[in-house]
């Protein structure tokens, strides 16, 4: 009978449920989860349900999540990156790896591994570089630290699809999220652009204009789908440019743009 690997999550939004039950349903892992709306008292309840249903642990604190962990996984807020981090400083055990999978600045990242590295734990910084709902626990994820390599070889083995490509925590985050600054302001631009047209009546005009220009993309077609990603995600794709405008100001460059992004996509967001 082949053994599974224990591990813990420690955030069950969406990437963390994805995660969680497609870890399971492979039957190569066991689960522990926990999440800070466990206790809440509207949206703990079906959180926890889910958990049950799917066959994780519930977890009453990180502590108790990772207790017998191999390998932690953090997928929670961006603004929570470093509140985790320092936590799980306190209760990991030597050996135990902490993959840190959330969308942060490289120097919130290369902090949060100073912390867990302290700890005598490893700490691998990943980046995940597409949306999670689709290719779930197989989306491409670069990571980085001087465990990356360890982590991949037991990740990938579970289904994952992590990519060691450095020593250095922060550079994998780095890639990212200079990356991001054209995906999410393009999407921004979309957004403006499309309703601006229609307000106009001058869509089929606009986009038969753009059609030309690029030949190879149907902006019609684009701004659609950019769109429906700004309304679904815009809230958590905001908080990713606020740490790319982050990183920006931390370079000495001007990160007025980042952060116009991010106060775009947080405009478009649907409010929930």
């Amino acid at each position: 009978m082949t053994q599974t690997i224990p591990l813990a999550l420690i955030g069950f939004g969406e990437v963390g449920k994805i995660f969680a039950r497609e870890f399971l349903a492979r039957g190569q892992a066991s689960i522990a989860v926990y999440d800070i709306l466990f206790a809440d008292p509207v949206k703990g309840p079906p959180m926890l349900s889910a958990a049950k249903i799917m066959g994780a642990r519930v977890a009453s604190s990180p502590a108790d999540a990772a207790r017998d962990a191999r390998i932690v996984i953090s997928a929670v807020t961006a603004n929570a990156v470093l509140d985790v981090a320092t936590q799980a400083a306190g209760y990991l055990h030597q050996g135990q790896m902490f993959f840190d999978v959330n969308s942060a600045s490289p120097v919130t990242k290369k902090t949060a591994a100073g912390l867990v590295n302290a700890a005598h734990a490893k700490y691998v910084e990943g980046a995940v570089m597409a949306p999670v709902p689709g290719p779930g626990i197989s989306v491409p994820i670069l990571a980085g630290g001087p465990a990356a390599e360890e982590a991949a070889s037991i990740l990938n083995a579970l289904g994952m699809n992590v990519t060691p490509v450095t020593a250095e925590p922060g550079r994998a985050s780095a890639m990212k999220l200079c990356r991001s600054i054209v995906i999410k302001g393009l999407e921004a631009i979309m957004v403006d652009c499309a309703a601006a047209a229609r307000q106009w009546g001058v869509e089929d005009e606009v986009f038969a204009s753009l059609d030309a220009s690029y030949p190879s993309i149907d902006f019609r077609q684009l701004a659609e789908t950019m769109g429906g990603r700004v309304r679904q995600h815009g809230v958590r794709r905001a908080a990713e440019m606020r740490e790319a405008a982050m990183m920006v100001a931390d370079l000495g460059m001007n990160p007025a743009l980042s952060s116009a992004i991010a106060d775009a996509q947080e405009r478009g967001a649907e409010k929930k």
